[in-house]
């Protein structure tokens, strides 16, 4: 009864009002902690921290019991044989974070990068792969991949609708045809059956944004007889932002399944505002009864390819030898260089398109294009064609509004995700995202700005990217649940990569465990390859 106010309790057995009260809290109350009267043995015991539990519900100081892979205890318990006790007085007890949008396809099966460090030194204890169209399209010979060699993080994958496109299709501007639309159902399905959790696309990617509404209509029904979910790189973050939303809420309707937009934002200074009004859409289509969410990174730069940068899609059918034939032909090539230019022109002329990766020119890493052409005595133009000609380039692009970052992150729709991947320090300069992105978004915007409570930004990050792609057991703290669990200091907690210096690991992990296993200890990485493939359970709708 602790739980109870002093107040109530007060009420007199014998008086009938009293009586009704005490019934009505009996049946409604629900502690955020239970209390466990049984002996409990546990491996590791964390004793005495603040726990948040992923569903937005306030800390409360307890204990949280793992035994093997499992959360066996949590509240105020006691304790049989314990193995290990870890003090949290003053630290907070989390569940691990889920990326619901990384890159790390290729990592998390790379021997030097499979341990994720980057991301459990965070407490992301679950990567999503898989996403913006791109990835492998045979989901269980990935999954055996990882089940053979481990990961850092757990791994859930999402069919890639864009490589499934390249396989059958190919990289070209055409609409798939009738028997083209039927292999790629069949792909489909197999993938849902072979555990991945649903689809995502690329539309701004080829070749990924030549597929039409109704072509990923199609597809979305086959994913949604499984009962995955559609996740979206939209069609548009600009000018476009609004239709391309409604484009994904009507995929997600006429598909009969959830539908998700990754990395929410608006982009490039004319369509500033324009998030709120595509928030209103999602909204309004969450009260008729649809199911649609979005994820963002907290900050006001993108990262991609400098061809899908500032490349119309148009001329990047067929790949990179076509698209030069393009840019060398008399006609298409002045057309070609004429749109390059207004892409540029609404970049300020590219110096707001910075360069972290160009094998071509690695003497212009880091710098904007503007400056890459003062350095060469070229334009900005001639900068950005040579590197195009010459394998291209990855650049970060600083296009949104901070205001909109944040009213982004209030909405209790909106997960967090960081676009990145696996890394290790390298002489590139990729975008923070990839070291900071739960720490900023927690330590930064919440803890230390007060933009969002701090429960919220746990939920953000855990209970609800759980929600989203549907996993039962993993995401919160609970008993029965998988040991994905993160213990952080709330004064140290923060991300300290920048876009200069973006090699730097966030600060304030203390521990972080995998399936139970310690992937951060005493605030050093482990090594520990304890990661999961996780397998949706595909069951088909009669």
């Amino acid at each position: 009864m602790s739980c109870w106010s002093n107040e109530l309790v007060k009420f007199s057995y014998k008086s009938a009002w009293g009586f009704i009260v005490l019934v009505a809290i009996l049946l409604t109350s629900r502690p955020a902690i239970a209390q466990n009267p049984a002996v409990i043995d546990v491996d590791v015991l964390l004793r005495g921290g603040t726990i948040f539990d992923g569903t937005a519900a306030p800390g409360r100081i307890g204990d949280v019991g793992l035994k093997g892979d499992k959360i066996v205890a949590l509240g105020t318990f006691k304790a049989g044989r314990v193995g290990r006790t870890i003090d949290c007085t003053g630290l907070y007890i989390s569940p691990g974070f889920i990326d619901l949008h990384t890159h790390s396809d290729n990592q998390v099966t790379d021997p030097a990068l499979r341990a994720c460090v980057n991301y459990v030194i965070q407490g992301c204890t679950t990567q999503v792969t898989g996403n913006c169209g791109s990835g492998p399209v045979d989901t269980g010979a990935y999954y055996k991949k990882i089940d053979d060699g481990g990961a850092g993080t757990n791994v859930a994958h999402l069919l890639p609708q864009g490589s499934l496109r390249g396989q059958v299709v190919g990289d070209v501007d055409r609409r798939a045809t009738a028997d083209e639309i039927k292999e790629m159902e069949a792909l489909a399905a197999k993938a849902l059956r072979d555990g991945a959790w649903g689809m995502s696309t690329g539309l701004i990617y080829v070749p990924s944004v030549y597929a039409d509404t109704e072509e990923l209509i199609a597809l979305a029904k086959v994913i949604g007889q499984h009962n995955g979910v559609y996740a979206s790189h939209i069609r548009g973050e600009g000018t476009e932002l609004l239709s391309a939303v409604g484009e994904a809420i009507r995929i997600g309707k006429e598909g009969g399944l959830p539908a998700h937009i990754s990395h929410f934002k608006a982009a490039g200074q004319e369509s500033w505002g324009t998030l709120r009004l595509a928030a209103e859409l999602i909204e309004q289509a969450q009260k008729r009864g649809e199911k649609i969410t979005a994820d963002q990174y907290p900050y006001t730069a993108s990262s991609t390819s400098l061809e899908a940068t500032i490349v119309p899609t148009w001329a990047r059918s067929g790949g990179t030898k076509e698209f030069i034939q393009r840019l060398d032909g008399e006609e298409t090539g002045k057309k070609l260089r004429g749109e390059i230019q207004a892409s540029l022109s609404t970049k300020r002329d590219g110096a707001a398109i910075f360069l972290v990766r160009c094998k071509s020119h690695p003497e212009w890493v880091g710098k904007n294009l503007v400056e890459s052409a003062e350095a060469s005595g070229q334009t900005s133009l001639a900068v950005a064609l040579d590197i195009l000609r010459n394998g291209g380039a990855a650049v970060v692009n600083f296009s949104m509004n901070e205001d909109d970052v944040r009213m982004a992150m209030q909405r209790p729709w909106v997960a967090t995700a960081s676009d990145g991947r696996s890394y290790l320090p390298g002489e590139d300069r990729p975008h923070p995202r990839n070291y900071g992105t739960f720490a900023r978004k927690i330590g930064r915007y919440s803890l230390k700005e007060n933009v969002i409570p701090i429960e919220h930004a746990i939920r953000s990050s855990s209970g609800l990217p759980a929600d989203i792609i549907g996993l039962k057991d993993r995401g919160y703290l609970k008993d029965g649940y998988f040991a994905d669990v993160l213990v952080f200091d709330p004064k140290e907690y923060i991300d300290v990569a920048t876009f200069d210096d973006p090699h730097q690991y966030a600060q304030g992990t203390k521990y972080v465990f995998v399936n139970g296993h310690p992937a951060v200890f005493a605030g050093i990485p482990t090594g520990t390859l304890a990661g999961r493939a996780l397998r949706h359970a595909s069951s088909a709708k009669n």
